[in-house]
């Protein structure tokens, strides 16, 4: 029975095999030398063996070199033991896929607390004639999600994204409005607002920027600079389970 083993130490540790609950670490002071023994019991409490992972998925940040270099030092010594596939994920494009589930209403994030207050789009009446879904649809496509990871020394690394990155079509490059960088919230507020500014323009469309990410709530105070602010989520696709 072959399984996916994901292992991310970019904002402490998470390590678990997709279908179960995984085995969080925030600690970033202890969570490398617990590494290898959370992921030798994420494997036996699945009931699995290294010999069943087909494929390992590991976090390739951005985050603080030290601690994301065990994560990807781990998964390459165990991929190279088991033959498993080794697959490398930004940490910052799920935070946009996240968002855009959690709007609109996908039932995968129920029950997630630091999700609990999103707004969810089809709590939303349509007006006029126009349908319920595409209604829902354009609502969505007016939200972008600044992605963010703590990067430690007030700064962070972010990206904002515009729907689906991970969509493999020829459009998935102009959804990325900003591209990974790192930097001060407050210069990141004024470079979002630029992007919005220029979009809402072309677009015709008042966007309104969803802040997701480890490191979003330190800094609520900042992102009220924003033009129009939605949602801030301290959290990650991985602390969902």
């Amino acid at each position: 029975m072959g399984c996916t083993l994901v292992i991310d130490t970019s904002f402490g540790s998470t390590v678990g095999i997709v279908g179960r609950e995984p085995i969080v670490e925030t600690d970033s002071r202890t969570h490398v030398e617990k590494l290898q023994v959370n992921i030798a019991r994420a494997v036996e409490e699945a009931g699995l063996t290294p010999a069943d992972i087909e494929e390992i998925v590991v976090g390739i940040g951005p985050a603080p070199f030290t601690g994301l270099r065990a994560g990807i030092v781990a998964a390459k010594a165990l991929a190279f033991a088991t033959g498993a596939k080794l697959v490398g994920q930004n940490v910052l494009d799920p935070q946009g896929e996240m968002m855009n589930f959690v709007l609109g209403d996908s039932a995968m994030f129920d029950g997630i607390d630091f999700l609990a207050d999103v707004p969810r789009l089809s709590s939303r009446q349509s007006d006029g004639d126009v349908p319920d879904a595409e209604a829902k649809e354009h609502e969505l496509d007016r939200h972008v999600t600044l992605c963010v990871n703590d990067a430690r020394r007030k700064q962070l690394y972010f990206s904002l994204n515009h729907g689906s990155i991970s969509l493999p079509d020829e459009d998935a490059a102009e959804r990325r409005w900003i591209e990974m960088d790192i930097d001060y919230p407050e210069h990141i507020v004024e470079r979002v607002n630029a992007a919005l500014a220029e979009h809402g323009e072309r677009d015709g469309v008042s966007y309104v920027v969803d802040v997701a990410g480890h490191g979003a709530a330190k800094y609520a105070s900042v992102w009220q600079g924003l033009r129009a602010l939605g949602s801030v989520v301290d959290g990650s696709v991985l602390d969902a389970g």
